[in-house]
């Protein structure tokens, strides 16, 4: 008697390909309940990792919806670079929202501290009211930080933008409830079931393109906090913090004078996906200065309507 055996399969591959159907099936929810969905896309890698899966979703058509980059005018070169790069590639739109007129024209006012990423949130509010968008896609993802834990793939926000826990929906199998209010939007993410190492290893095998800033390079940082800060438009070092030139790479990209760089010789994939794995801390948690402003910096954050 001959007996069938099952074909042995990658644990690895079987976990990304449900992701990876799990994201496209979520964008074509989206779009066929919503009217002005928007991607939110800074040239970072879960928001490239993002916009691929969405080109994905739809094609051969192009993608649906335009991009929404909200620039602290203190990016680094390389990602705007890479974002403006991207954009041309796939003929997609793009609106930019500077944080830099808001401060200009006084709805906004420059912090002593002179990080900007706190400062994203009234442009985001603005522009999504502007253009009324409906449904907002970004690439947070719950193993980032606690209080992107508690938040649903489906996420309403009331007219004011604000974010309320206690009115997380039941999200069951892969249903999901867009009714919202007039004013009301409803924050999209697709990689919310993601790990870090998930994304690398996603990134590996689908051959997706990043800003060269991810990987290994030499960069004169100085330690401050704990973190590689280096020098931009965002001012550093202070007295007393020495530069040193370094091999080093950044697991997350924003506002520079908040986000820190690691130490590492990591100049492909997978030198970075061996780096993850040995890690015991999340990316914003090595180097993201602010969310150490206080132990519920980031829930503060959403409550007023950020990412």
């Amino acid at each position: 008697m001959t007996t069938l055996e099952a074909p042995a399969t990658d644990a690895a591959t079987d976990n990304l390909a449900a992701l990876e159907s799990e994201a496209i099936h979520i964008f074509r929810e989206v779009a066929g309940e919503f009217d002005r969905p928007v991607i939110l896309f800074s040239g970072g890698k879960d928001s490239t990792l993002l916009l691929h899966l969405a080109i994905k979703a739809f094609w051969p058509a192009p993608v649906p919806f335009p991009l929404l980059h909200v620039d602290t005018g203190h990016n680094f070169d390389e990602v705007i670079s890479f974002r403006d790069h991207v954009v041309e590639k796939y003929g997609l739109r793009l609106i930019v929202a500077n944080v830099q007129d808001w401060i200009d024209d006084g709805r906004l006012t420059e912090r002593p501290d002179g990080t900007r990423n706190p400062l994203q949130t009234q442009p985001l509010l603005d522009s999504i009211t502007e253009h009324k968008f409906d449904a907002v896609f970004g690439g947070g993802r719950r193993d980032e930080e606690r209080a992107r834990a508690k938040e649903r793939i489906f996420s309403l926000r009331n007219a004011f933008g604000q974010w309320d826990p206690r009115r997380q929906r039941p999200e069951l199998w892969n249903l999901y409830n867009g009714r919202h209010r007039p004013g009301e939007h409803v924050r999209v993410f697709p990689l919310s079931n993601w790990t870090e190492a998930d994304v690398w290893n996603y990134i590996a095998r689908e051959q997706v393109e990043l800003p060269s800033i991810y990987y290994a390079h030499r960069r004169a940082v100085y330690r401050r906090d704990g973190m590689w800060l280096t020098e931009g438009p965002w001012g550093g070092p202070r007295e007393g913090e020495q530069v040193q030139e370094l091999s080093v790479r950044y697991r997350t990209v924003g506002d520079g004078s908040c986000t820190g760089a690691v130490e590492s010789t990591a100049t492909t994939v997978d030198e970075v996906i061996a780096e993850v794995l040995a890690s015991r801390l999340t990316e914003r948690g090595a180097t993201r200065a602010d969310d150490r402003l206080s132990e519920a910096a980031m829930e503060d954050r959403k409550r007023e309507g950020y990412f």
